[in-house]
C-alpha cells in the first residue's frame, strides 16, 4: 500500500467510526494503520487530524465551538509502550476504566444551571444535544453555583471557560454510556451498548432519548484551578456528578493495576475496553501539554478484547416480529469467551453495506462484557460474491422495502416469519419453557397455535401428531404452559409485544397504574407524564393496547394477573424495601446483586429517592453522586441507611 493510499484509508476509517458511527475495522486494526503511517511518514498531516469521537453525527443539530478542544487519547497495547509513556513525567498516575461510550461536555452557567450540552464532534466544534442530555437521570440540571473547592482550588480559571466572551461557570466533561443491565432489557439484537447509546443520542425527539435510560460518568472539570486529578474527582462528587471508579497508582504499579482491573472487568455494569492513565499532578499535565490529536499527559492502555478471526460462509435473513429483516452472518466456528460462535447478527442492512461483506471475507468477531457476539471489522475483503439485499421477504415472499438502514417486509398482517416472531417473543417473555422456534413453526403450520391465546387451549393429545413428539414431552409442554397461568401484570404486558415496551417500561407502568385494567383506561398524557417515559412510548402503549384488546381478553380467560399491589406482598428480609447499589461490588456483579435483593422480597432500584431503605457501597470503591444525595436526604430526616457491601450481605443473611 502506498503512503497516499494509507493516508486515504486512515481518513476514511476516521470518518466511518467517528462521524457515521459505522466502523468497519476494529480499534486495534485502525491503530495498526496509524502506527504504520507514523513509522514511514511521521510528518503526515493525517496524523494530526482531530477525530470526531462522539460516535454521533446529528444532522440538523446546532454547531458549537469551544476554546479548549476535546481531544482523543493516545493508545498503547503493551507494558513496554505504557512505561515508555510514563517516563516523560514525575509523580503518580490516576487510573480508571476506559468507558466505551460517547464523550460530551456539559456547561453550567454562573447560577449553576445546565445551559448547554454538546458532543465532542471534531474537537473544536461539536453539536448541541442539550435537550436530549436533560433526559439523562445521572446528569443534574442544576449544580451548586459556588461549590466548596478542594484545598488549593480557586476561581476564576486560568483559561477561557467556554468561548470568547464567556461569562464564567463550569464545564464538565465525561462519557455517556448505557449500563449492561439496561442493554440486556432491549429485545432487539443490537450489536453492543455503545452503538445503542449512540443511536439514543441521535434522536430528534428528546423523549425518545429518555426511554434508553442512558448513564453518565464525569472525568474532567474546567473553569476552576485545581492541583490534582483527585481534586477533580472530589469536586465532581460534591456537585452531584457520577464519577468513573478512579484510583491513585504509583507508576511502577501500573501493570499490576491493569491486571487487577482486567480480572474485575466482568463485574462492571458498563462496557470497558481498557484503562486510562493520567499524570496525577495538574502542574505536570500543563508542562507536558498536548498535540493537535491527544494530550501527552494521558494514555489509554487497551484490553486485548476476546476476539478472533474467521471467514464468512454465508448470510441468512431473519424476519422479526416487527417486520424487520435482519442479515445474520454465518462464519466458520471461532471460540470466544469459551463458547463456539458460528453466527452473528449484523443488526441492519446499513451496517452490512458499510462492511462490504463478501463470501470468503476474513472478519474479526468480538464478544465483550457478556453481550451477544458481533462482527466488528473486515480484515480481508474476500473474492466471493458480494452480499445483496433480497427483493422479496425470505419468509413469505412479499416485496421488501428499505427505510433508513433497515429492510422491511411489506406484508404487515400475514408474514409467516413475523407471526412466528410474535409467538417466540410471547413464550420467551412469559418464561414458558420448551417451545423453540422449530416447534412454534410446526404448531403454526398445523393451525394449532395462530396467536398467543391458542397456547392455553392446547391439550397434550393435540401435540402427539407432531413429528418427534412423544407422550412424555407433550405432557411436559402442557405443564409448562399451565405453570404460567398466574404471573405478574408487568410480565404479561411485556409479552404482548407492543412496540417500545420493554422490561423497564412495562414494570414502571404497572407500578404506577397497579392493574392492567387501569392502564388500559389511561390516556397518552397520563402515561407520558411518568418518569423516563414520554410521548412516543405513550402513543405506542395506547395504540398497542387498543389493537390487542381482543387478544388480551382471550388470554385473560386463562391467566390470572398479579397486580403491583399484590406482588409487593413478598416475603423475605427485604420485603417491601428498596435497595440501591453504588460503586463496584466485590462479591457479585451488579445484575446478580440486584437479583439477590428481589429474591429477598425487595426492589432493586438505580436512583436515590426519599423512600429508599438502603444504599449499598461496593467494596471496590465508588459512591459518587448517589452517596452525596443519600447523605443529603439523611440530613433532611430520611430513614435510609448507608451500608458497606459486607454489612449489607450480613444483614441479608440475618
Amino acid at each position: 500500500m502506498t503512503v497516499a493510499a494509507l493516508e486515504d484509508e486512515i481518513h476514511r476509517h476516521n470518518r466511518l467510526y467517528f462521524e457515521d458511527n459505522a466502523p468497519v475495522i476494529s480499534d486495534e486494526d485502525f491503530d495498526r494503520l496509524v502506527r504504520r503511517l507514523r513509522k514511514i511518514k511521521p510528518d503526515s498531516p493525517i496524523l494530526h487530524e482531530i477525530p470526531s469521537d462522539t460516535k454521533t453525527s446529528i444532522k440538523g443539530f446546532k454547531k458549537i465551538r469551544r476554546e479548549v478542544p476535546m481531544l482523543s487519547l493516545d493508545k498503547c497495547y503493551s507494558e513496554k509502550e505504557l512505561y515508555q509513556w510514563a517516563e516523560k513525567f514525575e509523580g503518580d498516575v490516576m487510573g480508571s476504566p476506559k468507558i466505551d461510550g460517547s464523550a460530551v461536555e456539559l456547561r453550567y452557567d454562573e447560577k449553576g444551571h445546565l445551559s448547554l450540552a454538546a458532543t465532542r464532534g471534531e474537537g473544536i466544534e461539536g453539536e448541541e444535544i442539550t435537550e436530549n442530555v436533560k433526559r439523562i437521570a445521572d446528569i443534574p440540571q442544576k449544580i451548586p453555583p459556588h461549590p466548596p473547592l478542594p484545598k488549593g482550588g480557586q476561581f476564576p480559571c486560568s483559561y477561557p471557560p467556554f468561548s470568547k466572551g464567556g461569562e464564567g461557570g463550569l464545564e464538565i466533561r465525561g462519557e455517556i454510556y448505557m449500563r449492561l443491565s439496561v442493554f440486556r432489557t432491549f429485545d432487539q439484537d443490537f450489536a453492543n451498548p455503545r452503538n445503542l447509546a449512540a443511536g439514543a443520542l441521535k434522536q430528534k425527539d428528546p423523549d425518545m432519548t429518555k426511554k434508553y435510560h442512558l448513564s453518565f460518568f464525569g472525568y474532567d472539570v474546567l473553569g476552576v484551578d485545581l492541583q490534582t486529578e483527585g481534586d477533580k474527582k472530589a469536586l465532581l462528587e460534591r456537585l452531584g456528578i457520577p464519577t468513573v471508579p478512579m484510583e491513585v497508582v504509583q507508576k511502577k504499579e501500573m501493570q499490576k493495576f491493569y491486571e487487577k482491573l482486567l480480572t474485575q472487568r466482568e463485574t462492571y455494569d458498563f462496557e470497558t475496553d481498557g484503562i486510562v492513565f493520567k499524570a496525577f499532578e495538574i502542574k505536570e499535565q500543563g508542562r507536558l501539554g498536548m498535540t493537535a490529536h491527544h494530550p501527552r499527559y494521558a494514555i489509554a492502555y487497551k484490553f486485548q478484547g476476546d476476539s478472533g478471526t474467521t471467514r464468512v460462509k454465508d448470510v441468512e435473513w431473519s424476519v422479526s416480529r416487527t417486520q424487520v429483516i435482519t442479515p445474520v452472518c454465518i462464519v466458520e466456528p471461532v471460540r470466544l469467551s469459551g463458547a463456539s460462535v458460528s453466527r452473528a447478527s449484523l443488526h441492519n442492512v446499513g451496517l452490512m453495506r458499510q462492511h462490504g461483506l463478501r463470501i470468503g471475507s476474513q472478519v474479526m468477531m468480538v464478544r465483550r462484557g457478556g453481550v451477544i457476539p458481533y462482527l466488528e471489522s473486515v480484515i480481508e475483503e474476500g473474492r466471493g460474491a458480494p452480499m445483496t439485499l433480497p427483493e422479496k421477504c425470505p419468509s413469505c415472499g412479499a416485496p421488501t422495502e428499505v427505510r433508513d438502514d433497515f429492510l422491511y417486509c411489506t406484508n404487515k398482517e400475514n408474514c409467516f416469519g413475523t407471526r412466528i416472531g410474535v409467538l417466540e417473543h410471547f413464550v420467551k417473555a412469559m418464561e414458558i419453557d420448551g417451545f423453540g422456534r422449530k416447534l412454534l413453526e410446526r404448531l403454526y403450520e398445523t393451525g394449532l397455535v395462530k396467536d398467543p391465546a391458542d397456547f392455553y387451549r392446547l391439550k397434550s393429545e393435540d401435540l402427539l401428531d407432531l413429528e418427534r413428539m412423544g407422550e412424555t414431552l407433550a405432557t411436559k409442554l402442557i405443564g409448562n404452559i399451565r405453570a404460567r397461568r398466574r404471573l405478574p401484570a408487568d410480565q404479561f404486558l411485556r409479552a404482548l409485544g407492543i412496540r417500545e415496551l420493554a422490561q423497564h417500561a412495562s414494570r414502571l407502568l404497572i407500578q404506577h397504574f397497579h392493574t392492567l385494567d387501569r392502564l388500559m383506561e389511561a390516556t397518552e398524557g397520563e402515561i407520558a407524564a411518568l418518569h423516563s417515559l414520554g410521548e412516543v412510548i405513550a402513543r405506542e402503549v395506547v395504540s398497542g393496547l387498543r389493537a390487542k384488546k381482543g387478544l388480551i381478553a382471550r388470554l385473560r380467560r386463562s391467566i390470572t394477573l398479579i397486580g403491583q399491589q399484590v406482588s409487593q406482598e413478598k416475603k423475605g428480609p427485604l420485603a417491601g424495601l428498596k435497595v440501591c447499589f453504588t460503586g463496584t461490588l466485590g462479591a457479585l456483579s451488579r445484575p446478580a446483586a440486584q437479583k439477590k435483593v428481589e429474591e429477598a422480597g425487595g426492589e432493586a432500584v438505580n436512583t436515590i429517592t426519599q423512600d429508599l431503605a438502603y444504599l449499598v457501597i461496593g467494596k471496590q470503591g465508588g459512591g459518587g453522586s448517589k452517596l452525596s444525595k443519600a447523605q443529603a436526604l439523611q440530613k433532611k430526616g430520611a430513614s435510609l441507611q448507608i451500608l458497606d457491601e459486607d454489612r449489607f450481605w450480613g444483614l441479608l443473611k440475618g
